[in-house]
């Protein structure tokens, strides 16, 4: 009877010594396994040995050094457009670019012709009338002369009639000198008279005259053509305000004196970019950069820092910022490159030779000191490491040896919830 709870108790003994043993390869198998896929899933990155570049980085959009505007005719009211080249295209040297409405210039030149013609036709009457009234008055001071060279022959026969008439004859020789000083200031009088319309009637028709050459003049200025060849770049329209100005285009009104477009010399870009106030005393001129342009990715453009604003700028963002203005000239500009794309532009500052380098996320602080993380025999490990020098993606340190596979996540928290 007592053999039978003794067999059943070292039976239950074992059972539950088989569960334990069980039990605990299962949570082996299960960290291995945990190891295994934490080894898999992690990213990881080697550490790299070569030189490493300081640089400061900072935005900003491409820029023309060199460009010529177009600029909307002066003398010309009512100027709007009615044809543009199409935007971002090539043109050559006296190709029409911009093509203003001439249809209100073309109504003024009709009728300023209609003028003009209406005062040459007054003019020509005028001096048609003029020379009439010369010719008369040179007949009358004809007749005039022959009256007193006749009233003088008769007085000249006073010794043969008689007193009476001799009398007579003086009277009337008088009566015709007089007639003729009359005729002569008469015909002085018609003369400075119509000089005197004449003038008038030129200057008129002088003025009718200037004002058809001004409006052909401004009907010339229509059409805006290319000084050079290049790239059309159309100006913004700030008619509407500088929140809604937009590219000039077809049906807007222009006011005189407007620039409307432009052609860049594309031999001459450079990246204009904003440098923080902080960044400025770390940079110089002449400094290596390269360029990144964001609608070309796969450019790297070498290029070398060629000026420096000596005072900040305000920009007109919101919220407003001011900065400093670096311009990195492109020493072999890219036939793709167009003026306001937007990129970045890395400034050389500091070359490290035979740097060792990691990512930037695969430094992480461990009370308080940067530490990488290796994936060893025992999982992943830090590693303490001494920081040279930082950059945006990369950085310098010291601690481990290159080509070492980091972590880029931090295995403590991988899996943690937040």
């Amino acid at each position: 009877m007592n053999g039978k709870p003794a067999k059943h108790r070292a039976k239950g003994w074992i059972s539950f010594g088989v569960i334990f043993l069980l039990a605990g390869l299962a949570g082996v198998e299960t960290y291995r396994l945990r190891r295994v896929d934490a080894a898999t899933s992690l990213p990881m990155a080697p550490a790299r040995k070569g030189d490493f570049s300081v640089i400061v980085r900072c935005r900003g959009e491409l820029k023309a050094r060199r460009s010529v505007q177009l600029v909307a005719p002066v003398n010309v009211p009512d100027l709007r457009i009615v044809w543009t080249a199409p935007p971002s295209s090539l043109v050559k040297a006296g190709d029409v670019v911009i093509k203003f409405d001439p249809s209100s210039a073309k109504q003024q030149l009709q009728e300023k012709e209609a003028a003009l013609r209406q005062a040459q036709a007054t003019l020509d009457q005028e001096t048609a009338q003029a020379r009439i009234t010369t010719e008369q008055d040179k007949l009358d001071l004809a007749n005039s002369t022959y009256q007193v060279e006749k009233a003088r022959l008769e007085a000249s026969k006073q010794e043969i009639v008689s007193a009476l008439q001799g009398e007579e004859n003086k009277i009337d020789l008088g009566l015709a000198q007089e007639d003729l000083k009359v005729k002569a200031a008469a015909s002085h009088l018609h003369a400075a008279s119509d000089n005197a319309k004449t003038a008038s009637l030129t200057r008129l028709r002088d003025q009718a005259q200037a004002d058809v050459d001004l409006t052909k003049e401004r009907l010339s200025k229509m059409d805006l053509t290319a000084p050079s060849s290049g790239l059309i770049v159309l100006m913004p329209n700030f008619s509407q305000g500088w929140m809604n100005a937009k590219p000039f285009q077809v049906g807007d009104q222009v006011w005189a004196g407007a620039s409307v477009a432009e052609i860049p010399d594309l031999n001459t870009l450079e990246m204009e970019g904003k440098i923080e106030e902080i960044d400025r005393g770390r940079i110089s001129v002449g400094n290596p950069s390269r360029v990144h342009i964001d609608a070309l990715p796969e450019l790297a453009l070498e290029g070398k820092l060629a000026s420096l604003s000596p005072l900040t700028e305000l920009t007109f963002e919101w919220p407003p910022t001011s900065s400093f203005r670096g311009f990195a000239q492109i020493q072999k500009p890219d036939p793709r490159l167009r003026p306001a794309m937007n990129g970045s532009m890395d400034i050389e500052i500091q070359r490290i030779h035979a740097a060792i380098s990691v990512p930037s996320k695969a430094l992480f602080t461990r009370q308080g000191k940067p530490v990488v993380y290796i994936n060893g025999k025992a999982g992943y490990q830090p590693v303490e490491v001494q920081i040279l020098a930082r950059n945006p993606d990369e950085i310098a340190v010291q601690g481990i040896n290159p080509g070492t596979m980091v972590a880029l996540v931090d295995p403590e928290k991988k899996g943690r919830k937040p």
